[in-house]
């Protein structure tokens, strides 16, 4: 329950090449940038399309799939080296305990179809009759604490984690709980697209549960009583809108203003339960969520409860379990909701979830017989780059105070980069795996990650703390620690196979989408609350913060004039921390390049500027293409716009961008310069 911000972005690039000689225009002859290109479209038409479109029409959207781009071909890239690693460890004799012996089960349990098939359910027959065995209230939520102990986060959140205002030490964290659709607003909406999917929920519970074996009348009542369960904790759940304040979702009380709340549950007698002893403070996220479950606690009737717990179980290990479960559970969660037509091939649909499951095991092998060296100190060099063009920004601001610059470029100083993988891994030596039975495996890991978590209490922070794999492609930004982590993962940025792309390439990629956007994310509307340490912790002048929140409107105005499909539009308020992140990235990205040789010149490449490759590099590395209910499912329950809007959006407030494709007045990316967003 981290507060951080998280961008799927092209990963790190494979330096096979680090030491060959500089790249000269014969290198290009199969140049993705210009071979994507559909010149149909202007570059001021709709620069995502003029950039990717060419791509889009060769590669569909595979059936199995929610979307294509560059993020899948890199993933499918990554795929294959795990694959290696999972079928060695299968095949391979190793020491029980061992990392390999864990990961070669794992995968074995998973592709064993057979005995999937012949232990059904059997690996949560015990949890269901502890459930049935409820008979009141104080029952009831000691099996719900019971319950998070393997993951499943029924009636109410819960974590240990940084506590936001003294970044040192862990806090216990209570908040709204997850649901069964994927945000508040599917169980609120009346349109025709949500209301469709609510129908499709209700005969997706009853069908699961005729699964199970209930009788087809009793289990179409459940699913009605467990839709209005779940509808009454949904609106006692704010919108994605409203968790984005840290200070209103920051509120830490003594445990006996806790029972104050919600009389009901004796919150010491619960974090007993929940495995933590002597607690005397909560952080209570979403106060008023819990004043309305104590009120539910009392309203619904105990067999209803039962229900949504058994629910919540089956629910959240459905694809662990036999093939008509699975597959039941896949029709609705990606068919219905995300458009994929049939399931991945079973080799990837293993392959990504014992990744998901032991990715810091599979990282350590991968860091040895995949990961290039030298890609983390190219990495480090790339940052650092970018973190010298943002000092230089930061103390030419015309809207900042001297006082809040100072404060700010103190803070950029310390954000510790984090990049390629850890100097330290996980001990993972007590969590046991076997080849008997994958729900089990599954039911194995989510108990160590539990206790792991519940460990970190009443210790310090550990700085070191990685909350990504290196072979993962994505990034993230932690404001309690003012960190960025940019895991390495062993791949070829696709069509550069071989050789070291350009470095319009490698700044628009790895400086601008990557670094760029991440350092960003330590002053967006949620990061730049945080002071240099970690706290949440006000370091503005209060002109300086006004000045900032008028311009973080103009860029929520933007792009909430976004259309997506019918009459979906972009959700600014909801999306305005990455829309910033972007936006800030792509600049530093850009002014980074020009500090380079190829920036400062004026060679072609292909027939396109430096310029003009640095912005067609950035389009590359948000070449996306979703289906229309993957966009729809985004626009609802992510903070993330469209890939269409991450390329358009910035672009078309930087003026760089303008002049390098002569965008002119009358162009659809056209804004004119008095509304065009600059913040840092």
């Amino acid at each position: 329950m981290k507060r951080i911000s998280l961008l799927i972005i092209l990963p790190t690039i494979i330096f096979t090449a680090c030491n060959s000689s500089k790249t000269t225009k014969e290198d290009y002859i199969n140049d993705p940038l210009t071979e994507h290109i559909d010149s149909t479209y202007t570059p001021g038409q709709n620069f995502f399309l003029f950039a990717n479109n060419n791509w889009f029409k060769q590669h569909p959207i595979p059936a199995s799939e929610k979307s294509n781009g560059i993020f899948r071909t890199i993933q499918d890239t990554i795929n294959e080296s795990i694959r290696k690693i999972c079928e060695s460890s299968v095949t391979g004799t190793h020491a029980k305990g061992s990392n390999k012996q864990k990961i070669g089960d794992f995968y074995y349990s998973g592709m064993d179809t057979i005995s999937i098939e012949k232990n059904g359910i059997s690996a949560l027959t015990d949890e269901f009759d502890k459930i049935n065995s409820i008979k009141d209230i104080p029952g009831l939520l000691t099996t719900v604490a019971h319950l998070k102990s393997f993951g499943i986060s029924a009636m109410f959140g819960f974590g240990v984690t940084t506590d936001e205002k003294k970044s040192s030490q862990y806090a216990v964290y209570i908040t709204q709980c997850r649901l069964g659709l994927p945000d508040r607003d599917y169980y609120m909406n009346t349109d025709s697209r949500t209301s469709n999917i609510r129908s499709e929920y209700k005969k997706h519970i009853k069908s699961m549960f005729s699964l199970t074996g209930v009788e087809e009348k009793t289990a179409e009542k459940n699913s009605d009583n467990i839709l209005k369960l779940e509808t009454a904790i949904a609106k006692a759940s704010r919108r994605m809108e409203d968790l984005r304040d840290p200070y209103k979702n920051y509120n830490k009380m003594s445990v006996a203003e806790v029972n104050k709340i919600t009389p009901s549950i004796k919150w010491q007698e619960m974090m007993n339960n929940l495995g933590l002893k002597n607690i005397d403070t909560i952080v209570v996220a979403q106060p008023e969520f819990f004043t309305a479950l104590e009120t539910t606690l009392k309203k619904v009737n105990m067999d209803d409860w039962k229900l949504y717990l058994k629910w919540s179980l089956l629910n959240a290990y459905a694809d662990y379990l036999n093939k008509e479960i699975e597959n039941e559970h896949f029709h609705f969660y990606s068919t219905i909701l995300e458009g994929v037509k049939e399931q991945k091939p079973r080799w990837k649909k293993i392959v990504e979830s014992t990744d998901a499951s032991l990715g810091e095991l599979i990282g350590q092998v991968y860091i040895e017989e995949y990961l290039p060296k030298g890609t983390k100190e190219k990495l480090q060099e790339i940052g650092n780059d970018i973190r010298e063009v943002y000092a230089g920004h930061i103390k030419a601001l015309d809207w900042m105070s001297e006082a809040t610059k100072q404060k700010a470029l103190s803070k950029l100083s310390k954000i510790n980069m984090k990049v390629g993988y850890p100097n330290k891994w996980k001990d993972m030596s007590n969590l046991e795996i076997n080849r008997n039975n994958y729900a089990a495996n599954t039911l194995n890991v989510n108990k160590w990650q539990y206790n792991y978590m519940i460990n970190k209490y009443g210790k310090p922070v550990d700085r070191d703390e990685w909350d990504m794999c290196p072979q993962t492609y994505n990034a993230y930004y932690n404001p309690t620690n003012n960190e960025i982590v940019v895991p390495a993962c062993n791949i070829i940025v696709p069509g550069f196979e071989g050789r070291m792309p350009d470095d319009a390439v490698l700044y628009g990629i790895i400086g601008g989408s990557t670094f760029g956007h991440e350092i960003t994310h330590g002053f967006d509307d949620q990061g730049s609350l945080y002071d240099e340490n970690g706290n949440l912790a006000d370091w503005w002048t209060k002109e300086d913060r006004e000045k900032f929140v008028a311009k973080t409107k103009l860029i929520v105005e933007q792009f909430n004039n976004y259309k997506v499909l019918d009459s979906m539009h972009v959700r600014g308020e909801n999306t305005q921390g990455e829309n910033i992140a972007d936006l800030g990235g792509v600049i530093m990205g850009y002014e980074a390049f020009k500090k380079t040789q190829q920036g400062q010149s004026a060679e072609r490449v292909n027939g396109y500027t430096p310029d003009q490759r640095y912005f067609l590099s950035y389009a590359y590395a948000w070449m996306v293409n979703r289906t229309n209910e993957s966009l729809a499912k985004q626009i609802m329950s992510d903070v993330h716009s469209p890939a269409e809007f991450r390329i358009n959006g910035p672009l078309s407030d930087i003026d760089e961008f303008y002049n390098s494709f002569n965008v002119k007045k009358g162009d659809v990316m056209y804004r004119e310069k008095d509304v065009r967003v600059k913040i840092w």
